[in-house]
């Protein structure tokens, strides 16, 4: 169940409703050795809570009362901590999601869908990325496969041919 989100003299505060997801966003923070905050503490269980990758707006929607940069280099920190993975879709959005720091990348091998209409992303963890041979002396650090269309939400007005 989501927290209660409100905001005193600017300061962004949670009333958390979930003992056990605070357990996790503090674990998960103090596993990274990232400082603690309010701010941070936010906006990992907002990822934690939408279990897909969800993009800055959509975080935004979730925490209003929070400033925009501040979420940017949250987001920055948690990617470079390793407790948070991002992938960019098609439509040049970067799209953020939540993992424990034993997963590196986006956890599971898997591709992504993204929702042309609404913009929704989420994770294909039924299918894996195959392996790539790269030339000799080259490193790999990062892969990704992104698939596009309609949700089902989306298409469900459409005309229902394949796309």
């Amino acid at each position: 169940m989501m927290g209660v989100y409100s905001s005193v003299s600017g300061v962004l505060i949670l009333k958390c409703e979930d003992e056990l997801q605070w357990s996790v966003v503090l674990r998960l923070l103090k596993s990274a050795r990232l400082r603690v905050t309010k701010h941070r503490k936010a906006i990992l269980r907002s990822l934690l809570e939408s279990g897909r990758p969800v993009s800055h707006s959509e975080i935004n929607r979730d925490l209003p009362d929070l400033d925009r940069v501040t979420l940017y280099r949250t987001l920055s920190a948690f990617v470079r901590a390793g407790i948070a993975h991002q992938v960019q879709g098609p439509d040049g959005s970067w799209r953020f999601c939540a993992h424990s720091m034993k997963e590196k990348g986006c956890p599971g091998n898997h591709p992504h869908f993204l929702c042309t209409a609404c913009g929704t992303m989420i994770c294909l963890t039924g299918h894996t990325l195959e392996r790539l041979e790269v030339p000799e002396g080259y490193e790999v650090s990062g892969k990704q496969f992104v698939v596009y269309g309609l949700c089902a939400k989306c298409a469900s007005g459409s005309s229902g041919r394949d796309r």
